[in-house]
C-alpha cells in the first residue's frame, strides 16, 4: 500500500468511528430524552394558583374547606380512592384542633408494600416571620403548602394513565403549621407541629404497610435547593441515596445536593416515630442551615413559585414510581 493510500485509508476510518461515536452519543441523548418521566409544571403550577385563590388555607376557615374540597375532587377525578381522616389534637395552647387529613390511594387499597407520598396542605395562622402588623394575618403558603401539593396532584394526573404504577398512597396532612408562634414565650408545650402527621400516625393498623416513604415540603421555589436532611439521612439512609442518585440521573445534581443538611421537624419525623415507616423529607434549606426569608411571611406567594424546579421534583418522583 502506498502511503498516500494508507493516508486516505486511515483518514476513512477515523471519519467512521467518529460518524459512529456520534451518532451513539445522539442515540444515547435521545434515549434519554425518551426515558425522562412525564410531568406537567404548568399542570402543577396551575393547582397552585387555585389554592391561592382561596386565600390563606387556615385550619377552621372557609379557605381551608375550599381547599379540602378542591384537592379530594381533583383526586377524585384522577381515580384514586379518597378518604378525609378526621380527629382532634391539642395545639400550642392545648386547645382542641380539629384536624382533617386527606387519604388518597392507588392501585389495589388491600396490597401491603406500598409507597406513601406525602405533603401538608394548611397555611401558617400567623406570619410570625414578618413584620409586626402581619403577625395574626395568614401566610399565603404557595410554598410552604401548596407547592407540594400541586406536585402530588399533578403526579395523580399522570398515575390514571400508568396502570403499572400501583399501590401508592397519597396522604395530604392538615396543621402540619399549627406549631407555637415566635411571639409566644415560655411555651415549652413538645409537638405543636405537624399535628395532622401525629394523629395518622396513632393509628397502628398502618404498621407495616409501607415500604417507604416521601414528604414533600416547600418544592417550587426559585433557585431552590434540596439537602440530605438529618432526620432523613439517619431513618432512611438507603432511600435518601435512591432519591438523589435518581437526581442526579436526571441531571438535577444542581438542585439535590449531595451534602448533608440540618435537622428538621418535619412529617416525616412523626411517620416514622409512630409507625417506623422510613420517610424522606425533600425540604428547601440554604446552605448555611435554615430557611429563605419568604418563610412564614406574606412573601410566601406565587413569586415564590418556579416551574423548572416544580418540573425536577415532579420528574426525580415519576421517575421512581
Amino acid at each position: 500500500m502506498s502511503v498516500n493510500r494508507f493516508r486516505t485509508y486511515i483518514i476513512l476510518c477515523l471519519s467512521a468511528v467518529l460518524m459512529s461515536s456520534c451518532g451513539a452519543k445522539q442515540s444515547q441523548a435521545a434515549r434519554h430524552e425518551i426515558a425522562r418521566p412525564p410531568f406537567s409544571a404548568d399542570s402543577a403550577y396551575a393547582h397552585i394558583a387555585t389554592q391561592l385563590s382561596f386565600g390563606p388555607r387556615v385550619p377552621g376557615t372557609d379557605a381551608h374547606a375550599d381547599g379540602v374540597d378542591f384537592i379530594a375532587e381533583k383526586l377524585n377525578a384522577y381515580g384514586a380512592s379518597v378518604e378525609i381522616e378526621e380527629g382532634y389534637m391539642e395545639d400550642y395552647a392545648g386547645e382542641k384542633q380539629k384536624v382533617r387529613n386527606i387519604i388518597a390511594r392507588f392501585g389495589d387499597i388491600e396490597a401491603k408494600h406500598r409507597i406513601l407520598l406525602c405533603t401538608h396542605y394548611d397555611s401558617r395562622p400567623w406570619s410570625d416571620q414578618d413584620d409586626e402588623a402581619y403577625r395574626y394575618v395568614g401566610v399565603p403558603a404557595a410554598n410552604d403548602g401548596a407547592s407540594g401539593v400541586g406536585v402530588l396532584l399533578e403526579i395523580a394526573r399522570q398515575l390514571q394513565h400508568k396502570p403499572s404504577a400501583k399501590n401508592i398512597d397519597m396522604v395530604f396532612f392538615d396543621c402540619e403549621d399549627m406549631g407555637t408562634p415566635d411571639f409566644i414565650d415560655n411555651n415549652d408545650r413538645p409537638d405543636t407541629w405537624c399535628l395532622g402527621s401525629q394523629l395518622w400516625a396513632q393509628k397502628p393498623e398502618r404498621k407495616g404497610v409501607y415500604s417507604w416513604g416521601i414528604l414533600l415540603d416547600m418544592v417550587g421555589a426559585p433557585g431552590a435547593t434540596f439537602y440530605k436532611e438529618y432526620y432523613s439521612v439517619r431513618q432512611a439512609s438507603n432511600y435518601v441515596d435512591l432519591v438523589w442518585n435518581n437526581a442526579a440521573s436526571l441531571g438535577y445534581d444542581d438542585i439535590f445536593k449531595s451534602q448533608e443538611g440540618t435537622a428538621i421537624v418535619d412529617d416525616h419525623l412523626y411517620v416514622h416515630r409512630g409507625l417506623g415507616i422510613p420517610c424522606v423529607d425533600i425540604i428547601h434549606t440554604l446552605p448555611q442551615g435554615g430557611f429563605p426569608e419568604w418563610w412564614h411571611t406574606q412573601e410566601d406567594n406565587l413569586m415564590q413559585i418556579d416551574r423548572n424546579t416544580l418540573q425536577a421534583v415532579g420528574e426525580v418522583l415519576m421517575s421512581l414510581l
